[in-house]
């Protein structure tokens, strides 16, 4: 079988990323693929069913980290505890806007 090097077949599985600065450190966002976009949409809308509670919000906030950026499926429960809540939706919320999920100015959690 021959391997696509051209075209948007090549394209499949590549990531788009950006530098986003987290508490004052580079770190590499990934634009979300339409599947974990529409996890992340079922998420929410399952959270708003359950009443939106802060730690239906906080999970969904983890998913979103943990999908959309470089090294953040490593990270554990207890590591998210140990960040600024301030700090983990600024960034939560900057992959939902580079993912097309979401518009500026709309909170991550």
């Amino acid at each position: 079988m021959s391997e696509v090097t051209n075209g948007i077949k090549a394209l499949v599985g590549v990531r788009q990323k950006k530098k986003y600065k987290f508490m004052d450190k580079d770190l590499d966002i990934q634009k979300l693929s339409y599947a974990e976009v529409m996890e992340v949409k079922l998420s929410a809308e399952a959270a708003q069913k359950e009443g939106n509670s802060e730690e239906t919000g906080f999970e969904l906030l983890k998913t979103v980290i943990r999908k959309g950026v470089v090294g953040g499926s490593e990270l554990t429960d207890d590591d998210f505890t140990t960040f600024p809540l301030d700090e983990l939706s600024k960034l939560s919320n900057q992959i939902m806007v580079f993912s097309g999920i979401a518009g500026e100015g709309v909170t991550g959690k």
